[in-house]
């Protein structure tokens, strides 16, 4: 109780502060980027180097409540099939520019629901990635599923087009909750997408459970944990849910006072992190658990951890390139994001054009308060070392923001050397340690709550 009591007076259950999936968050991002500047970062990229890649499908069967993602609802194929013609136009413009040579080590697609696709167009999408850059030794090839929304002949299509990871949504096993946030998922129908994926040889699995849901309890959480368990995932994220109905309309429709409490949301989700620890899971960063045997567990390990806008990530691609309504690329010049709405996209794209819309380009400064942030959302260390060698940051002021969060968070963080840490007491206030670091205002900007 005294740990919660300091934790509460310290700000965690009022403060809202970003997830810090990026540096600078998405809110700062600027109209001035253009298409001319992504093509031009394109051209740049290394010849016969490796690159991420993020295909992105806007589209759902059915619009679930507590989602914040920019998503569109369809009860027909027809414009998936269409969004797929103008993605597959995307996909040739990329060709034109990238260098020789180059290779994937990720290639990801994501939503909304991909496995909206039809499996010819999976088949269809997959063969002109891989014509465009091949998969590197040792890459990744992974898809976002929704257990509702998959069949044999899609499940054949993805194995057929060599993808070795699966995402899987799962929220929440619980019947009333998944009524609340319009989520009807059955753990029968999870089980048979996670087994049709395992017959196909796809041996690594991914699932997203939630935290901070309508109706939550220790007692309810421990249940959906202990059912998904059941399906040995290799990777869980362990995020909260968002309730943002301000920016995200659909949420409107989940009543706010069925919502658990701050302090509440931290008995869930420490709930759900102690079953997964007691099942022999890697604690990865804040809200990642891993499997001792996966690549991600081992980065952790490593010290090669980073983040990106799907999370955590073991890849070291210098370059994510997003394609697709709304995906956000991220280069080492900066950061574009494609126009969100689909009409603005298939236009531009249609037109000969990237359909960038926004963006940010480095400074300096971004460069090394990114990593500061970074470091302390992976790794909970950061060096001062690192920080002025590798990134050119002035020392008075590294070492000024060190004090500054040994000040604020004190007890919660400690001096190590020339680093500053976080020790797992304190862990629950990284995003809140990692905000010392952060140059831009949080004003305005609607982040989730802090816990």
């Amino acid at each position: 109780m005294k740990h919660v009591s300091q934790l509460s007076k310290l700000g965690l259950f009022d403060a809202r502060v970003p997830r810090y999936t990026s540096y600078p968050t998405a809110p700062q991002f600027n109209a001035d980027l253009t298409g001319a500047v992504f093509t031009d970062w394109i051209r740049q990229i290394e010849p016969g180097s490796q690159i991420s890649l993020y295909l992105h499908v806007p589209f759902c069967r059915r619009l679930c409540w507590f989602c914040a993602c920019r998503t569109q609802g369809t009860s027909s194929d027809g414009p998936v099939v269409a969004y797929a013609q103008t993605l597959k136009a995307e996909l040739e413009m990329l060709r034109r520019n990238l260098p020789d040579g180059v290779e994937l080590s990720r290639l990801h697609w994501g939503g909304g629901t991909p496995t909206m696709l039809p499996a010819a167009e999976m088949r269809a999408i997959a063969a002109l990635v891989f014509d465009i850059a091949p998969m590197a030794d040792g890459g990744e090839f992974s898809v976002e599923i929704d257990p509702n929304e998959i069949d044999d002949a899609r499940l054949d299509a993805l194995a057929q087009a060599g993808m070795t990871r699966a995402s899987i949504g799962v929220q929440d096993f619980d019947a009333e909750i998944q009524a609340v946030i319009g989520r009807d998922q059955s753990f029968e129908i999870t089980k048979a997408a996670a087994d049709g994926l395992r017959a196909r040889g796809i041996e690594s699995l991914n699932a997203d459970i939630l935290y901070g849901l309508p109706h939550q309890t220790p007692k309810r959480i421990a249940d959906s944990v202990q059912k998904l368990l059941t399906l040995n995932p290799d990777r869980v994220a362990l995020y909260g849910y968002a309730h943002v109905p301000w920016m995200a309309r659909r949420q409107q429709m989940i009543p706010s006072d069925t919502l658990p409490r701050p302090e509440e949301r931290l008995e869930l989700f420490d709930t759900a992190r102690r079953l997964f620890m007691w099942d022999g899971y890697d604690e990865i960063g804040i809200d990642h658990f891993a499997r001792p045997h996966d690549s991600m567990a081992k980065a952790a390990k490593a010290g090669t951890l980073r983040r990106n806008f799907q999370g955590y990530t073991d890849d070291l691609a210098p370059a994510l390139i997003g394609l697709g309504a709304s995906s956000i690329s991220r280069f080492p010049q900066g950061y574009a994001q494609n126009a969100p709405a689909t009409a603005a996209w298939k236009k531009a794209v249609q037109a000969g054009e990237f359909a960038t819309a926004r963006g940010h380009v480095f400074t300096p400064e971004d460069m090394w308060r990114g990593r500061a942030i970074e470091a302390l959302m992976c790794d909970f260390r950061v060096s001062a070392r690192e920080l002025i060698d590798e990134y050119g940051a002035p020392a008075d002021t590294v070492e000024a923001l060190f004090d500054m969060a040994c000040q604020k968070y004190r007890h919660f963080v400690e001096r190590d050397g020339d680093a500053l840490g976080i020790p797992p007491m304190g862990r629950a206030l990284t995003r809140m340690v990692a905000t010392v670091f952060d140059a831009y205002s949080m004003e305005k900007t609607g982040h989730s709550s802090a816990v």
